[in-house]
């Protein structure tokens, strides 16, 4: 059986990165490979094994096109509304807080909020199939 055990994003800035995704999800770096071309970051915490990995291009200055296909990275919270009011003073700018309930059946709460490269993050609140 597999396990999933990272997902890359590329990053133009690695400092910027890390301090975001430390600031708002409380991910330290669990290693860094450095290369000729560019280096590699891992980034997780003790909720999960889950890493995410950043890349970075060496000699990159032009900020990098998502295109149309990327969707977004998700984690879970246990008081969403805490974390979204603390997102809110960190300065991380979230999205406005929804309540996705089709046919009146609460499925999941949520905000998004996007990192420095723009990459979409969604933050779920722990309940139902989102733990």
């Amino acid at each position: 059986m597999a396990k999933a055990i990272h997902s890359m994003i590329r990053v133009l800035d690695e400092d910027r990165s890390v301090e975001f995704y430390r600031k708002a999800f409380g991910l330290e770096i669990a290693d860094r490979l450095d290369f000729e071309n560019f280096t590699l970051v891992y980034m997780s915490n003790a909720e999960s094994d889950f890493e995410v990995e950043f890349t970075v291009n060496k000699g990159r200055t032009e900020p990098y096109d998502l295109g149309d296909g990327y969707g977004h990275l998700a984690v879970s919270v246990e008081d969403l509304d805490a974390e979204h009011a603390r997102f809110e003073a960190e300065g991380l700018s979230p999205r406005k807080l929804v309540e996705f309930a089709p046919d009146g059946k609460l499925v999941g709460r949520f905000f998004f909020v996007a990192d420095p490269d723009g990459y979409e993050i969604e933050v779920l609140e722990r309940s139902g199939r989102f733990k």
